[in-house]
């Protein structure tokens, strides 16, 4: 990552903090710290032997997230949801930026969300904004091979997690192919391996997930906010307000698009209503179950449709 930083000012503020008492800010919702070691609460106070101590032996990623920030809450669960899967190769740091200024002042933070990998107690990684949940996927795996001779936990953590669990079954080589396409970037012949395996697997709902996230993934790649603009301005252009809800989604404002897609629904009819309903449910498929802005959206969206 660009413009690394070093920790060790940090260092210094979290045990001045701690030998003068002073009562550490409160981060998040206080309970992902508790319910599993790979996903803890970080403040400026035991930043020092959260972060810093323990990337001596894993990774830590650092989630620096605000209770105001919409595409925090697209982020977090899909970075909670890879720590837990990774059996402590690695560990998840959340670190409320207003309740711990510092830390932000630290990494300097323009925006969040913000993500900073660290390593043998220095940054070496990181990226800005939400990403979709098969790019945070592959970010992890790049970091764990980059550092896995480096890191004596992550070794350690993966021979364990392989002992403890039964021997897997072979993988399906036509995922193998899809996940290889998307891999490179090649998001066309991805989607056409996921496509075809739903046309003799209809009710394959990995599939169905995967396809729609590759579709979505093309699709924000290409994102221009200006299509906003354009859209606000052609109400009736259908495939200006795809094209607008597609930016918005993948800027973060996740709930403009449900909402632009949902009026633009209650606005048409017949072919034109089909096409954006279905993009519409399409995009729900990239966001992780019982995401309560697709929730609120679904409701929404049958009030439009009856």
């Amino acid at each position: 990552m660009s413009g690394a930083v070093d920790l060790s000012a940090l260092k210094n503020r979290a045990e001045a903090a701690a030998n003068s008492a002073a009562q550490p800010p409160g981060g998040g919702d206080g309970a992902a710290g508790q319910a599993h070691p790979a996903i803890i609460e970080v403040t400026e106070a035991d930043f020092q032997a959260e972060v810093v101590e323990r990337s001596l032996q894993v990774p830590v990623v650092v989630d620096l997230w605000a209770t105001w920030c919409e595409p925090c809450k697209q982020l977090s669960p899909a970075l909670e949801k890879l720590a837990l899967e990774g059996n402590g190769s690695w560990v998840l740091a959340k670190i409320d930026v207003d309740a711990n200024p510092r830390i932000a002042q630290l990494f300097q933070v323009q925006s969040v969300p913000m993500v900073i990998a660290v390593a043998g107690g220095q940054p070496v990684d990181g990226f800005a904004g939400a990403q979709p949940e098969p790019q945070l996927r592959e970010w992890i795996s790049s970091l764990l091979n980059a550092l896995r001779d480096q890191l004596p936990g992550i070794r350690a953590a993966e021979e364990g997690a392989a002992a403890a669990e039964p021997e897997e079954e072979p993988e399906d080589p036509r995922f193998t192919a899809a996940e290889d396409a998307l891999e490179n970037g090649d998001y066309a012949a991805a989607e056409a391996a996921y496509q075809q395996i739903l046309d003799s697997e209809p009710n394959n709902e990995q599939a169905k997930a995967a396809l729609m996230q590759v579709r979505f993934m093309a699709r924000a790649e290409q994102a221009d906010p200006s299509a906003v603009e354009r859209a606000d301005a052609a109400p009736d252009d259908i495939d200006a307000q795809l094209a607008a809800a597609d930016a918005e989604v993948a800027f973060g404002k996740v709930e403009e698009g449900f909402t632009r897609l949902i009026q633009t629904v209650k606005r048409t009819s017949g072919d034109d209503r089909d096409r954006v309903r279905t993009h519409l449910v399409e995009m729900f498929e990239i966001f992780p179950d019982g995401d309560e802005r697709v929730t609120k959206a679904r409701r929404n969206l049958a009030s439009a449709l009856f």
